[in-house]
């Protein structure tokens, strides 16, 4: 790595961190408390020993025995100060769950906290939840390992930019949100950010990083232009589902605007696609430039647009399949009670905004692909050749 790219790389790295902290602090300038009043203490990791009366007691409502049972069971702390004490603790079973809920059975690892089964008084924990981040980590490290094998110096880059990434929106935009900032301001800015710290970091400060910041930026601003006009002409409120309802009574002083949320996660599910085709875009023409030697702008540009044309579809695609995917459950529900009218189907609004997120995405693509070509056109000529082909 040369001396010049040496030291941007490292300047990247510290403003980055600079950005988060300072970042996290005016995020929580004006903190709201959204904790809650339940009196469950702190859960703690515990591995279940044995199962000591699997219906140690029924639940009774003023007189009526219930379906409910309660499940006694023996376990031990995994963590903390009181690793390996054992204890009792409770399992309450709904007969009202949707599904069959799973008994607890030795060797389970759970998390259990303060018991608040008012109907049990007698025992102090009750089961809260199964323990199952560990294997889900255990897939990240995975992917960590074979990026920094297959990707070597890259996979150590695209490691950095990605754990830049996560910290931005977890401690900065999302703790922002929260805490009733600007959405609009803060989605913009964190985009910026992801934008300028990844590519920096991915290819360095050059003609050709620079050409897919201004094309990726211009692509995103152009879908967040899209979704604000079409939020205003479809009279969008932004309350898609029982979550965004949850949003909106979060703070009754201050409520969250439920149609900037909805552009955040419109252009903040945009970025990393519209950056890929900007940096695919910059890069092949660069490599072009490279080995064909002497290209009018007009020619680079040209030839931008040809390998847009291929992009564009398979990119397009992938911003469709990925929010009809994280959306599928809502989607076959409400095609299953409107089969009877696709016209009422497609005019309501949780179905309208998940077209909207693809369809402005996918806009956000296309324009970006002739404005990187155009960037790409103007910093990539040769300074001796003319603009008569």
């Amino acid at each position: 790595m040369k001396k010049r790219e040496s030291i941007i790389y490292i300047l990247t790295i510290i403003f980055s961190a600079v950005y988060i902290i300072l970042g996290n602090k005016a995020a929580n300038a004006n903190k709201v408390d959204y904790s809650l009043n339940y009196e469950t203490g702190t859960p703690q990791k515990a591995r279940v020993i044995q199962v000591i009366d699997p219906e140690y007691q029924k639940i009774v409502y003023d007189g009526y025995e219930t379906d409910d049972k309660i499940i006694l069971f023996e376990a031990e702390f995994t963590t903390g100060y009181r690793k390996g004490t054992e204890f009792t603790a409770i399992q309450s079973i709904d007969a009202m769950y949707a599904i069959d809920q799973k008994v607890v059975e030795p060797g389970d690892k759970i998390v259990v906290y303060l018991n608040q089964n008012h109907n049990v008084e007698n025992v102090k924990y009750m089961f809260a939840e199964y323990h199952r981040i560990d294997f889900l980590l255990l897939l990240m490290v995975l992917f960590c390992i074979l990026l920094l094998v297959l990707g070597r110096r890259n996979g150590i880059n695209t490691l950095v930019s990605l754990v830049f990434t996560v910290l931005s929106i977890f401690f900065v935009f999302i703790p922002a949100v929260l805490n009733g900032g600007n959405i609009y301001s803060w989605a913009i800015s964190t985009c910026i950010y992801i934008i300028i710290m990844t590519l920096l970091i991915i290819s360095g400060f050059s003609r050709k990083s620079l050409a897919a910041m201004i094309g990726c930026t211009s692509g995103v601003c152009m879908a967040g232009i899209i979704t604000v006009i079409t939020t205003k002409i479809s009279h969008l409120t932004g309350l898609t589902s029982e979550d965004s309802m949850y949003l909106l009574f979060l703070n009754n002083e201050n409520p969250i605007d439920l149609k900037a949320v909805v552009f955040a996660a419109i252009i903040l599910g945009a970025v990393g696609a519209i950056m890929d085709v900007s940096m695919s875009l910059s890069s092949s023409l660069a490599e072009m430039k490279e080995q064909a030697g002497g290209m009018t702008s007009r020619q680079l540009t040209r030839s931008g647009m040809v390998i847009g044309r291929d992009i564009m579809g398979t990119m397009a695609n992938t911003l469709i399949l990925a929010y009809i995917g994280s959306s599928l459950s809502v989607t076959l529900l409400l095609a299953a009670y409107n089969s009877a009218s696709p016209l009422l189907l497609f005019n309501t609004e949780m179905i309208l905004v998940e077209l909207l997120q693809a369809v402005a995405g996918s806009l956000g693509i296309l324009l970006t692909i002739p404005l990187t070509s155009l960037v790409c056109g103007l910093l990539y000529r040769s300074d001796n050749t003319t603009e008569n082909d």
